[in-house]
This record gives structure tokens, sequence and C-alpha cells, in this order.
């Protein structure tokens, strides 16, 4: 914390600032003894341990900043007293416990800065006697419980911060006699508001020079806007998004004329908003209104009051007419018109606005056209995806950082896309361009996009191989390349890669899967290699594979054994174990994340944002053989197993009972023999379960999950009892098929041989008067003369056996 960072004047005087340095020791004494010391700054030094206590009588120092690093309060030395007008920060210490009670001896403070801490207690009521206060910033400390009425108190307060903690209770009305109050920060936390106007009629008490800056995002209100807002008429910044606020734009909004920054994102707010609702909003600077269910009406010829750097209303109805009103709006550096309903062409004008753009985002409309070229800011993101543009991919800048043309019908070879312009490098991070009609071979000039993190071609027409030079994508996490007709062997330049994600289903790959994905992508998460040509053992490389959550090897041309050592794959063993979605190939945005389609409980499914949770194998679709290995079972964590339509033989693995999270098992389809084992009725999470054709016999285990399941999960078995409709005997054996008996209970089989006997001679000889005349014309005769001597001779054995 900086004192010019909260408005207060930085003490004249002598200064000493070592932020950044890796010191990792204990704190200097000499550094707080410096004559005439005023500022003292050593942020993200790495020092532990306590502030140092020294002998002089320093009364100096105005700031201290020991934020970033791990300084701990027991004890605070006595010197710090005496300080006056002292702004002290100990941000991001990794404090715990409960705030040092010493603190309120501090009465000279005027500024106190402990978030993101790790306090997991209520706020001390000793806190609020230090009246002197100015700026008291709590964001992020694991703070629960109330705040108490008792904050009236702190009448110096400008700034105060409580957002991201576990607060609960009511927001109290004492707020409102805190009448220099500026900012005030309570988003984040878990009160319980019933009547909204009460918040702001407290906090209006003092008058038209009030509050300028007011959050109170996502803290459980709900109701409609209340009209008490408009008496906060000083108030410059107002978020009030992520609740539940409901009801249409209220005119109320409209009169707070001096508002620069609004937030009234993801509520529950609908009708009709007008031009005369934005009149005397003349200073607004930015506003985020999106997820919620307006209605903008204006004249075409409308000429908004302000000048927007910012503008978010995804999810508004504006279409289908492109909104002419964006051409006034020169100054915009964010524009997000996502789900809007706009159905046309991209006026040639617009593209002269996004020139100074740091992020575009058009998405989910229903725009037409053909694009040439696209225009952004250094480092900008343009997100044009779920359109309907045609025509070739157009021209974009270098020094793009996201590019999103996905799901659309862009058409033609990619070529000059990605290969024009060879000698300039691409600065792009993200490119994503699946879901098109685009053609032609995987282009082989990657050497000039080595920045990029998240390539996404699939579904779309393109052919050839898999060139050498993407290896030179070192940084790559994420590659699909899914439903193409792509073909040929692996490049071994793909090692070089960064690969956390590998999606290549759908195509013709062929030949064996390669070891160097098991030695060199040790940070794979996800690999898909589903329908393909692969061919040979899986390699026992594959086992290295630590971070591996989803191995999906299905409808290949696999053979051998499951390798043992699959019991290696830890992240499948361990439940805690998760990775993040939006991150792990480099960058962290809340406009993408990975996805994946998996094959679980017989169904097709798309994984997006818990797609970091889903832990899978599939290797069904084969030509495997061999004992299931029982250190498979080793895989704790698995969700979804499939290994049906191969040759595996011996019985079900003892121990399958302890794949406690297992979902969804699939072992149809092969050479399974031997029971059930009992242990499987420890799978209370299961299902979806098929066992079917296979040679199992016996009973089937009891328990609430197997028998709810349907008679289809184990068809085409010898097996027994609940849910089929075999019944077992006392041992769980089939019983033999029922036929009528006699008296003694014997079978009568033997008693009716005369009549077996007679229908074979019938069968006989009616066959011949049929076919007889045939015998006339030769070959035939000899034909059906052999044919008919054994059907005969069969029927003989048949009834000779019988009998």
């Amino acid at each position: 914390m900086y004192l010019k960072d909260r408005r207060f004047p930085i003490p004249s005087g002598v200064s000493l600032d070592l932020s950044g340095n890796f010191f990792n020791s204990l704190m200097p004494r000499w550094v707080f003894s410096l004559k005439n010391l005023v500022s003292l700054r050593l942020s993200d030094c790495w020092f532990q341990g306590p502030i140092p206590s020294i002998s002089q009588n320093i009364t100096s120092l105005r700031e201290i900043d020991l934020s970033g690093n791990s300084v701990s309060l027991d004890p605070i030395p006595k010197w710090l007293f005496n300080q006056k007008d002292l702004a002290l920060s100990l941000e991001s210490n990794n404090l715990t416990g409960q705030l040092p009670s010493s603190i309120q001896n501090m009465t000279g403070l005027t500024a106190l800065d402990l978030s993101f801490n790790d306090f997991n207690s209520t706020i001390p009521e000793w806190l609020y006697s230090l009246t002197n206060l100015e700026s008291l910033l709590l964001s992020s400390s694991v703070l629960h419980g109330e705040i108490s009425s008792s904050i009236g108190n702190m009448t110096s307060l400008v700034n105060l911060h409580l957002d991201g903690n576990q607060l609960e209770g009511k927001i109290p009305n004492s707020l409102g006699h805190l009448c220099k109050l500026k900012v005030l920060d309570l988003s984040e936390n878990h009160f319980m508001v019933r009547r909204p106007s009460e918040i702001f009629e407290s906090l209006s008490r003092c008058g038209p020079d009030g509050i300028k800056s007011l959050s109170l995002r996502y803290t459980n209100i709900s109701g409609h806007i209340p009209m008490s807002l408009g008496n906060l008429s000083s108030l410059e910044k107002l978020d009030i998004s992520l609740n539940q606020f409901n009801g249409t734009f209220t005119e109320v909004i409209g009169q707070l004329k001096m508002l620069t920054d609004l937030d009234i994102s993801y509520n529950s707010l609908e009708g009709v908003v007008s031009e005369v609702s934005f009149s005397n909003l003349t200073k607004l600077k930015h506003f985020i209104a999106k997820g919620n269910s307006f209605t903008l009406k204006t004249s075409r010829d409308w000429v908004p009051p302000f000048q927007l750097e910012i503008l978010q209303l995804d999810s508004w109805h504006l279409g289908p007419e492109w909104p002419m009103w964006l051409r006034t709006q020169t100054q915009l550096k964010e524009l997000s018109l996502s789900g809007t309903g706009i159905s046309s062409t991209i006026p040639t004008w617009f593209w002269n606005l996004t020139f100074q753009l740091d992020y575009l985002n058009l998405s989910h409309n229903q725009l037409y056209g053909q694009i040439q070229n696209i225009f952004g800011a250094y480092d900008s993101t343009v997100d044009l995806s779920s359109n309907q543009f045609t025509g070739a991919l157009p021209i974009v800048p270098t020094s793009l950082y996201w590019l999103d043309l996905s799901n659309s019908s862009f058409s033609g070879s990619v070529f000059h896309f990605f290969c024009d312009r060879p000698d300039e490098p691409k600065q792009l991070y993200i490119l994503h361009l699946g879901n098109n009609l685009l053609t032609g071979k995987v282009p082989d000039c990657w050497m000039s996009w080595q920045s990029l993190r998240f390539l996404n071609l699939e579904n779309n027409i393109l052919t050839g191989n898999v060139p050498m030079s993407m290896g030179y994508l070192v940084w790559l996490g994420s590659l699909h390349l899914r439903n193409n007709h792509l073909y040929g062997e692996l490049p071994h330049s793909l090692q070089n890669t960064s690969l956390s994600v590998l999606d290549l289903s759908g195509n013709g790959f062929s030949g064996s899967i390669p070891i160097w994905i098991g030695k060199s992508l040790s940070e794979l998460h996800v690999l898909i290699l589903r329908s393909n040509k692969f061919e040979g053992d899986i390699p026992n490389e594959v086992c290295y594979l630590t971070s591996l959550q989803i191995l999906d090897l299905a409808h290949n041309k696999l053979s051998g054994m499951i390798p043992r050592c699959f019991h290696n794959l830890s992240a499948l063993a361990d439940f805690s174990q998760i990775f993040s979605t939006t991150s792990f190939w480099g960058v962290e945005e809340d406009g993408l994340t990975e996805n994946a389609i998996l094959v679980t409980k017989g169904i097709e499914m798309e994984y997006t944002k818990i797609l970091g949770f889903v832990k899978g194998m599939d290797l069904s679709c084969n030509f495997m053989y061999g004992e299931i290995p029982e250190e498979l079972t080793g895989l704790l964590a698995l969700q979804s197993l499939n290994l049906s339509n191969n040759h595996f033989t011996g019985g079900i693995p003892s121990k399958i009972g302890s794949m406690a999270q297992l979902e969804s098992l699939d072992f149809s389809m092969n050479q399974l023999d031997g029971e059930i084992p009992p242990s499987m009725t420890k799978l209370t999470f299961l299902s979806h379960l098929n066992l079917s054709y296979n040679n199992l016999t016996g009973r089937i285990p009891e328990s609430t999950q197997l028998q709810s399941l349907d008679q289809s999960s184990f068809v085409g078995n010898e097996l027994c009892g609940a849910p089929l409709n075999k019944n077992c005997s006392t041992n769980g054996v089939i019983p033999p098929p029922t036929v009528e008996q006699d008296g003694g209970g014997g079978y009568r089989l033997l008693e009716d041989e005369w009549f077996y006997v007679s229908l074979g001679v019938g069968f006989f000889t009616g066959f011949w008067i049929v076919l007889g005349s045939l015998l006339v014309n030769m070959p035939w005769s000899i034909l059906l003369s052999q044919l008919l001597n054994r059907i005969v001779l069969k029927m003989y054995h048949v009834i000779v056996e019988y009998v």
C-alpha cells in the first residue's frame, strides 16, 4: 500500500525503497534507524520474522510498506506505538489467527492494510476504537461474523475495504455516521439484505458531499433498485453486479449525474431502456450491464451524451439492425455485445473504431458476410465466434493476442492466413478456428507462430499430415485437431511442445502410439486419440504421464495387454489432483475454457468448465486381450472406465469395489468369465454399468446400485438374480429349464422317443416328394442328394442322442 494510492500525500523527508529484492532473511534494524526517515518501502523482499526493535526514539516515520513478505506481528515493537499519522501495510504476509490486539495501542495510525492474509476470525471490537484511521483495508482476509454497529465510531474513515470475506448478517445503518467516507467496498460477502433501500438511505445521511465509490457486488441483495439510491448524488462509481436485483432500469440511475463507472451486470433486470435513461449521464466512461434482459430502443440517429471507454451489453436485445450510435463512441477501449440478436453485416466504418480496442466481443449473434481485415490494438482480444460469416479467413494484425473465429462458416484454404508474411512474428497466444469449413493441408509455417499457447482447428476439412514445423510451438499447451481428414504418423517434433491437452480424435492417424508422448509430454492432462488407426501395444511409457486425467484410445486397432504400470497414473488415483481449464496453457482469462468430448454412461458429453475435475479412461473397440490387471483398481479417483469390445479374458478384478468414484463402468463384449466380484456392491456412485455379452456366471451381488440397473446391463451371460428375471438356486446356480414332469418327478423325454422318430420320418418323406422332380435333371440331382444326405444324417444323430 502506497500512500499515494489511497489519496494521502507522500510526506517530504528521507525515503528508502528496497522493494522487489530477494533478501530472504530477517529485517535489518538499521533501516528503521535512519535519521529523518519518513517513508520505508520493503515490499516483496522475502523478509521473515518480527519487525525489529530499535533503541532510538523514531517519530518521523509516516509510511511503512511491508507487503508481500512473511512478517510476524508477535510482538509488535513498542517504538511503532509512538508514530503519528502512520500508514502501515502488512498486506499478503500469511498472517493467521486473531488480529493482534496490540494494534489498538497504535493510536497514531491513519492507514492500516491487512488485506490478503488468513486471519480466519471475526472483526474484533477493539478495532472500532481506532478513531483516527482514515483508511482501513481488510480485503480477502478470511473474516467472518457480523460488522458491529460500533463501526459508526470510526468517523475519520475515508476508505473502507471489507470485500472478499465471509461476513454475514445485516449491513449496519451506523455506516451512515461516517460522513468523511468516500470509498466503501463490501463486495463478495454473505450479508442478509432484506431491504436494500436501508443501505442507500443510511449512506445518504451526510448530504450531497458524500460517498463517491460504492461496491456491493455479489453480496446476496435482491429486490428492486430502490429510489433512495438517487440520494447518493455524489456517486462516481457504483457496482451492484452479481446480485438478484430485479425489475427495470429505473430512472433513479439516470439521476446520478456524477457517475463515471456503472456496473449492474448479472442481475435479473429487464424491460425497455430508452435514450432518456442516459440523458443525464454525461460523465459516464464505463458502462457494464451484461447478463440482464434489457431491450434498448433508440432512434436511428441517436447521439449518446457520453463518450464511453468500456461498454458491455451482452445478452441485451439490440438487434436485428446494427446499432448505428456506436459510430459516435470514438474513445472505446473495450466493447462486448455478445448474444444481442444483431443480424446484419458489420459496417465498414466500424473497423475504424477498432484500432484502439483492447477487447472486442461480438460472439453469439447472427452476423454474416465476409470480413476482409480485422484491426485491434497491441495485445488485443477479438472474439467473433458463433456467427454466420462466410468466405476466406480475414487478414489479422500480427500484434493480436487472442482471436476466436470459431463456429461460423469461413471456408477456403488456411494457407494464406498462416503462411503469408512469414517474416513477421505473430504475437497470438490463443487461436480458435474450429467448427468452420476450412480446407487444405495443415500449414507448414509454424516458425512464425511461436507465441501460441492454444490452437484449435477442430471440425474442419483439413487434410494431410501434421507438419514437422509444429515443433516450433514450444509454448503450445493445448492442441485440438479433432474431426478432420488428417493422416500419417505423428511427427516426433511435437515432443518439443508443452502440451497439456492433445485431442486428435476422428482422423486417420496411423502407426503406433509414440513412446515420446510419455517421455517428453510429462504435463499432459488430457490425451484423446479416439477413432484413428493407431495399432500395436500401448507403450509402457504412457505410465510416465502422472498428471493424466483423461485417456481416450477407443476405436483404434490397438492390441496387446493393458500395461500393469497404469497404477502409476497418479492423477487418476488422487482425488485432490485437478487442473485449471483456463490457466494451464499459460494465460488466465474468463472468456475461454478448455473442452473435451467424452463418451461416458453410454452417451457423448462435452465438458468445459468442470473438465479439470473429470477423470476417465476409454480403451474400447480395439483388439486388446489378456486379463484386466488387478493394478488397474488402484486408480481410486477414476470416474469412468470403458474396456468394452475387446478380447479380454479372465475374471473381473476382485478389488473393483475399491474404485469408489466410478460412475460409469463398461466391460461388455469381451470374454470375461467367473462371477461378479462381491466388492462391486461398494460402487455407490455407479449409475451406468454394462457387463453384457461375456461369459459371466452366478448370482448378481445384491446392492441398491446393482439391483436398480436395467436388465440390459447383464444380458448375454449366465447370470441370475435381480434385476434379471432368472432366479437363482440356494447355491447361486441357475436351475435347469422347466419342462413337463411325471408324477415321480422324472422327465418324460425318453417315453416320447417314438414321437421324435416319427417326426423325422415324416419330414424326410415330405421333403423327397416336394423336391423329387428336381432329381431328374443332372447335375442338380448330385448336389441335392449330397445336401439331403447331410441334413438327414444330422437329424439322425439328434434323434439318436435324445433316444
